[in-house]
């Protein structure tokens, strides 16, 4: 192991930096933490009304394979990339090294703002969980009062920081632990929805039923409705970029890395998609969910017996819980490393590594930053449970995550045989799978910067704040003004990675 551990750290030098972090992560600890980033105890639940309402059991029976496999393509294309450039900067230092400063500096602005959405949605979806299942336990528990759900999302993160400051020597033994809660804890649910409810919907139903709560009209079912339900797939298999982020932490990163990008949508991909088909057998009181606009624990209350109803949502707040540790986990990585090479006001506060080389300053402004961009989600409509402010953040973590790997996977199409491929690559697939990655990338974004109700379409005289699509105004501040601050001096100044090693 000592040998490859020095053959990793000749790699990173080779990249242009020292080695800093201690390689302690196996293979199996870098694929488990971008499973637990993936997390279908999270996306799954939290995220299910959106596919519900906009398009019903179509858009997640059929929906979730199709959208599915290009995110694998997508997750094919990056590990080629990791593999070649196994570093915490990830992203955004593939984009740098094939193509020019600008692409670098853009695609680490939308991965590091995906990456403070994505744990904001995460830990929000957890609190929106945790206090509809302390309800059923006790009165005091509100799931509507969107303050008392707001502190306990502030509560979270909190937790979420401590445990990767204080706690940062058992992080990777923790997402083994993850791996493990999720294994045992999807079958004990499919297991609970098969066998305890005395009824169950017909397989027709399951493949063929269309519903659109949306408000928009039935005409725009099919280009319009079905689409926005696809955030639940694309939001749920996300964050797999984690095992870049952690590559100069993980031993034989040329192909831990790669490997552990592709195996967890992979593994994902079918164990949700399973546990979701569950979730449509048991959604037999129709009216009740849509009454709850989708509200994924009504389909356990109206299906089981309280007591089960229990279990099973105890088990997913602590998958959702572990998720939300290796939301920080990742993200502060990135942060560090953007830090590094100078992108980031205040770049020498967040390259501070603590005594047990950690970097605990990054992950305490990850945190922060994903509070502050979840503020709008205290206001909404009486009665609201899950208010359109965390659709929105779940939308900016899809944008910026992917719109981030897109640059990155087109400038390596365009690269062509020139590309110094790793240890492992794509061979020839790379010619018609990033091109495929990089349009489904562009769809999928402009889709979920629309409209999810008519009331929030902005300048329609039925226009409401409380219902707004702020993905595209939090997207236009972040990168319009990283292009803007481009343009009035950073491209002076950001020159790219900067070396911290002489090679």
């Amino acid at each position: 192991m000592v040998n490859d551990h020095d053959a990793d750290a000749k790699k990173l030098a080779e990249l242009g930096y020292k080695q800093e972090f201690d390689r302690k992560w196996s293979g199996f600890h870098n694929f488990a933490i971008s499973f637990s980033i993936i997390s279908i105890l999270s996306g799954c639940f939290t995220t299910f009304g959106q596919a519900w309402n906009n398009g019903g059991p179509v858009a997640i029976s059929i929906g979730w394979p199709i959208i599915a496999a290009l995110i694998l393509i997508i997750g094919l294309c990056m590990a080629e990339l990791v593999s070649a450039m196994p570093t915490a900067g990830g992203i955004y230092y593939w984009a740098f090294k094939l193509g020019k400063p600008i692409h670098g500096w853009m695609t680490g602005w939308l991965n590091l703002v995906g990456l403070i959405a994505v744990t904001a949605a995460v830990d929000y979806g957890f609190a929106t969980f945790f206090v509809t299942t302390a309800n059923l336990f006790s009165d005091f528990w509100d799931p509507t009062n969107l303050t008392q759900v707001f502190l306990v999302f502030l509560v979270t993160i909190i937790l979420h920081i401590l445990m990767n400051v204080r706690g940062a020597k058992i992080i990777h033994t923790l997402q083994t632990v993850n791996v493990w809660w999720h294994v045992f804890g999807v079958t004990a649910i499919i297991a609970i929805l098969a066998f305890i409810p005395t009824k169950h919907q017909t397989i027709n139903w399951v493949f063929t039923t269309q519903i659109n709560n949306s408000g928009f009209s039935a005409d725009a079912y099919w280009f319009y409705v079905l689409p926005l339900g696809f955030l639940l797939t694309q939001y749920t298999i996300t964050g797999f970029d984690a095992s870049a982020h952690v590559s100069e932490e993980t031993g034989s990163a040329g192909k831990a890395a790669a490997q552990g990008i592709w195996k967890s949508i992979a593994y994902s991909a079918v164990a949700g998609w399973i546990l979701l088909l569950a979730f449509l057998f048991a959604a037999t009181d129709v009216d009740a969910i849509n009454e709850a606009f989708g509200f994924s624990p009504v389909i356990f209350l109206t299906s089981l017996p309280l007591a089960w109803a229990k279990v099973l949502l105890i088990i997913t707040c602590v998958g959702q819980f572990f998720c939300g540790m290796s939301c920080v986990t990742a993200g502060s990585r990135m942060l560090f490393a953007f830090s590094r090479d100078r992108a980031v006001p205040g770049h020498k506060y967040w390259t501070k590594l603590d005594k047990n080389r950690n970097p605990s300053n990054a992950a305490i402004g990850l945190g922060t930053a994903g509070a502050i961009l979840t503020l709008p989600a205290l206001w909404a409509p009486e009665g609201t449970v899950v208010p359109v402010a965390f659709f929105a953040v779940t939308s900016v973590a899809v944008i910026g995550l992917f719109g981030g790997f897109a640059i990155p996977i087109w400038l390596r199409f365009k690269a062509g045989s020139s590309f110094k491929a790793g240890e492992w690559n794509l061979g020839n697939k790379y010619k018609w799978m990033a091109p495929l990655a990089v349009a489904e990338i562009v769809i999928i974004s402009v889709y979920f910067c629309l409209p999810t109700t008519p009331a929030g379409v902005w300048g329609s005289k039925d226009f409401s704040w409380l219902s707004a699509q702020y993905a595209p105004i939090a997207l236009l501040v972040v990168v319009g003004g990283a292009y803007l601050w481009w343009h009035l001096g950073a491209k002076k100044s950001f020159k790219g990675p900067i070396k911290t090693i002489n090679n």
